[in-house]
């Protein structure tokens, strides 16, 4: 028994660095996406039926979770290099509802069957190492603007996922996390104002 869990152990290792070594260039968003591409030929809804998620849910679910695990990831940032008692509030309270909006999205993928990614994209990995090099009235205003902007880009996914999803669960979810990330937008927005 225990030499068949070591082949087995052995197998699954060398598949995953298999999946590692073919994966090349592309950014974990980019993996998780053609891990979640349906190969079925077959219509959105057709897959609906067969239990399967459709390309679009797929990709909302990463897209999803890539822009939340990011919005934390800027805000833990943010804790340590803020100077200002409002940005830091609203760090902290990013990490707080974020991390259980990723949360509430990783239990509904592993239902699901959704590969989601493991880390932040490239590009959202640019706009943190960026903002690792300011500090002080410089580093809140290029945070404020990030989250601005990336609260706008999160508001209109949500809302797509709220009327296009597929899936109902899926659905349910933009729907139900949609008015916070609003309340997030307008939050940040008003923070933007006073800091000019």
């Amino acid at each position: 028994m225990k030499k068949l869990s070591l082949v087995m152990m052995m197998a699954l290792g060398a598949f995953t660095f298999q999946a590692c070594q073919n994966s090349g260039s592309k950014d974990a968003v980019e993996t998780a996406d053609s891990l979640n591409t349906n190969t079925d030929t077959s219509t959105s809804a057709s897959a609906a039926d067969s239990g399967t998620i459709a390309d679009e849910d797929s990709k909302f679910s990463t897209e999803a979770a890539n822009a939340g695990m990011a919005e934390v990831a800027l805000s833990e940032l943010a804790t340590k290099k803020s100077t200002n008692a409002d940005v830091k509030a609203f760090a902290q309270a990013m990490i707080k509802d974020h991390s259980a909006a990723n949360e509430k999205l990783k239990a509904l993928a592993t239902v699901k069957n959704i590969t989601l990614p493991a880390v932040v994209g490239e590009e959202e990995q640019k706009v943190a190492a960026d903002l690792s090099t300011k500090a002080g009235a410089e580093f809140d205003k290029a945070y404020v603007d990030q989250m601005v902007k990336d609260h706008d880009k999160a508001v209109s996914l949500f809302e797509e996922g709220s009327k296009d999803a597929k899936d109902a669960d899926l659905k349910a979810f933009a729907t139900e996390t949609l008015p916070k990330l609003k309340a997030h937008q307008e939050h940040i927005k008003a923070i933007k104002d006073k800091l000019k």
